[in-house]
């Protein structure tokens, strides 16, 4: 199976996208198709056994779109695209500029006579004196004004007649009615002096040009919704300060390789992920983590491609370029979630299908209806303009993509990766959520955490163990060296060293033999514990692990090492379980430890001991038992139990593995970071609720009122200018409430 993006072009409406996704869903070998009305992409997924691309785009072009394969594009051509698209924008906006200008002498002739002081017009315009003048100014300002909407007769028509009618269908047939009719009307006048009552070229012109500024605002607002990621890609500097050969040279990004060294000055761009190789300083990652303090760097630390240098010069060593830079993955990332569907989309889609055809046959029967019940032509027309134009399916289409595309653009803001609309819309279900321990809950570094020395000075006894230790791979020794180093104490050198697998270290420091290890290892040397035991059993008790320091066959002291609890993870917890949500702690640690922690944090459930391996089969249990859990680890060890929860979330670096395994990547490693995403997922689908309801409401009360219910309650008669108002005005306040979720505080 192969997966491919698609760039369609000729898309105005819901029943666009719909139709795409139909004509390519029946393909042979397809096996899933979404079209995004937003963003404008379709991605396929098809067996290339049995179906070409040609076969696709020819499938795609019948319906009567345009289609492109989406390639990786040089900036040349991006910015080229830019410019178009800007040129477009710029085209459209004079030509709505045009209309409305035209507009207001379109509206004081032909409704001037109409209002309760009448406003004078020369005598060659006036109504009555020289009523063919009258119908011949306006028919000339209509012309002009649908002429500058033509694009809604080229696309409406082509649509219609490929069988796939949409919004543009709808406005051409209505408009193109109203003016028409008007147009024989104006043939009649110099017979039938009558025909000058019968004129609707005001109604054709005012819809187009209301049209027209409906989607000229709403492209600007859709515009918008995509900033996220337009700010993620202008984070990258063009170019970057490569040394070569012992020279400082200016360079374009594409043409580093990995490998080479970059100098950034401070205030300057990153360029390019790397390790520091010279040079200490702090960095605004910000963008990248929504981490807002700078973090420290020094020699041998990474940084990321796009953060903001902001003190010391340094030399990066580059690791990463091209499309393997983080920032390339995350906006890679967010474009396929912008254009991935969530599931609370599907019915929309469905509606949208067969919308367009339903309204048509709702325009022709009401029009039938009415001609019957003995009304005139000019009643039976307004009747069936007004459901025409009235009935506009852009709201039921732009309802999911642009509230997903606004929640994982604000979700990027804050560090926090939705990989697709469907995550983003099953987060909100979640009822359980499983934290690892190790790195999620905790710091996932061990630290010293007490020292109890009885023969000699605390700092004395560190200096010991750790010279003794530095030998050692062992995350807990390493603690010990770490702790020393922290404290400005000079190591010595070890004569000899051996390491005990399972229980500690023997080392011979300045002539004397050491052991540092754990319990086992004092019984292995039948070491009397004496009073050490109980405060060994105390530091256990708070989640600690004992390390004995023997000398002369004697315990001389005991350092107790930990992995510390996070600062936010109390707090973090706490919040998950204000939403009603059960919080799991899952670990390898023994019972003891786990149940400290566990208490210490706050979580209802600890499950121990358990191998990486059975992590998998925990989340399983849960779901068995109806519960929607979601599971929270490094991304690394805990990847099966990513994939097999109904959501997973990887929370640190979001390296290549989070990155994959996971629905959801945190770039911070904070846990309140999940109640976050969880907030911005309840959020989201509450706003696509709302949207979507609107835009059914909408339609239902639009539809009947067009059609002349009102009518039968009080005479009165919809106009097809305010049915034009009211479709645009849907639209825009849908993309509209959805932008409010750019407001939303985490």
């Amino acid at each position: 199976m192969k997966t491919e993006k698609y760039t369609i072009s000729g898309m105005s409406c819901a029943a666009c996208s719909s139709a795409v996704e139909r004509v390519t869903r029946k393909l042979e070998g397809v096996s899933e198709s979404n079209v995004n009305l937003t963003t404008g992409k379709m991605t396929i997924t098809y067996d290339d056994t049995v179906l070409t691309r040609e076969n696709i785009i020819t499938k795609v072009e019948k319906a009567g779109f345009g289609v492109t394969l989406d390639v990786e594009k040089s900036k040349e051509e991006k910015q080229h695209e830019k410019d178009e698209l800007r040129e477009s924008i710029k085209r459209t906006k004079r030509h709505l500029i045009t209309n409305l200008i035209l507009a207001i002498p379109l509206l004081y002739i032909s409704m001037g006579h109409m209002l309760p002081i009448t406003l004078p017009l020369p005598k060659w315009l006036d109504m009555a004196e020289n009523p063919l003048h009258f119908a011949l100014a306006q028919c000339i300002l209509t012309v002009i004004i649908l002429y500058n909407g033509r694009k809604f007769y080229l696309v409406g028509f082509k649509s219609l007649f490929k069988g796939n009618p949409n919004m543009d269908s709808l406005v051409a047939i209505g408009t193109g009615s109203a003016f028409l009719y008007s147009l024989v009307m104006t043939i009649r006048i110099p017979y039938d002096v009558s025909g000058v009552h019968n004129l609707y070229y005001e109604s054709a012109a005012i819809v187009v040009t209301l049209v027209m500024l409906g989607k000229y605002m709403e492209g600007r607002s859709k515009g918008k919704t995509s900033e996220a990621i337009r700010k993620l890609m202008e984070l990258a500097p063009d170019k970057a300060i490569v040394l070569r050969d012992g020279k400082q040279i200016e360079v374009l990004v594409e043409e580093i390789k990995v490998g080479e060294r970059i100098l950034v000055k401070p205030g300057n761009k990153i360029a390019l992920d790397g390790v520091i190789v010279e040079g200490n300083t702090s960095v605004d990652e910000s963008m990248l983590t929504g981490e807002s303090i700078p973090v420290e760097k020094e020699k041998g630390m990474t940084v990321i491609g796009g953060s903001i240098n902001y003190q010391g010069a340094i030399q990066v060593e580059v690791t990463r370029v091209g499309e393997e830079t983080t920032l390339a993955k995350i906006v890679k990332l967010m474009e396929e979630a912008q254009g991935k569907k969530a599931p609370i989309s599907k019915l929309a889609d469905i509606v949208a299908g067969y919308f367009v055809p339903t309204v048509m046959v709702i325009a022709v029967v009401s029009a039938i209806i009415w001609a019957i019940l003995g009304h005139d032509l000019a009643f039976v027309l307004t009747i069936f303009v007004s459901v025409l134009v009235i009935a506009c399916p852009c709201a039921l289409g732009l309802a999911t993509p642009t509230a997903i595309m606004v929640g994982t653009g604000l979700g990027a803001n804050h560090g926090i990766l939705i990989k697709s609309g469907e995550a983003l819309e099953t987060t909100h279900k979640v009822d359980t959520v499983v934290l690892d321990k190790t790195g999620t809950i905790t710091e996932g570094k061990p630290k010293v955490m007490g020292i109890i020395s009885h023969d000699m000075e605390e700092e004395k006894l560190l200096r010991i163990a750790a010279s003794c230790e530095q030998n050692s791979e062992h995350p807990l020794g390493q603690a010990i060296v770490e702790e020393a180093k922290e404290r400005g104490l000079k190591l010595d050198g070890t004569e000899s060293f051996n390491s005990i697998t399972g229980q500690g270290i023997q080392a011979v420091l300045k002539g004397t033999e050491y052991y540092i290890g754990n319990k086992k290892l004092c019984e292995e040397l039948k070491i009397d514990m004496g009073g050490n035991e109980q405060e060994a059993q105390n530091m256990a008790r708070k989640g600690q692990t004992p390390m004995f320091v023997i000398a002369n066959k004697k315990v001389v002291g005991i350092i107790s090492v930990a992995d510390p609890i996070k600062e936010t993870s109390k707090e973090a917890i706490k919040q998950l379980k204000g939403l009603g949500i059960t919080v799991y702690m899952l670990t390898g640690d023994n019972r003891l430890t786990a149940d400290y922690i566990g208490k210490k944090v706050g979580v209802d459930k600890v499950v121990s001991e358990v191998l990486p391996q059975d992590k998998v089969s925990v989340v399983e249990e849960l779901q068995k038992q109806g519960k929607r859990v979601m599971m929270v680890g490094d991304g690394i060890n805990d990847a099966p139990a990513l994939v097999q929860a109904d959501v997973g979330m990887a929370i640190g670096s979001g390296s290549d593995i989070a990155l994959d395994s996971s629905d959801i990547v945190l770039m911070k490693s904070d846990l309140q970071d999940v109640y976050k995403a969880i907030r911005l997922s309840k959020e989201t689908i509450r706003n696509i609720k709302q949207n979507l309801f609107w835009a059914f409401f909408y339609n239902a009360c639009g539809l009947p009122l067009a059609a002349g219910a009102l009518y039968l309650i009080n005479g009165t008669l919809l106009n097809p200018i305010f049915a034009g108002l009211a479709m645009s005005l849907s639209s825009v306040s849908v993309v509209g409430n959805a932008l409010r979720l750019r407001r939303l505080k985490l």
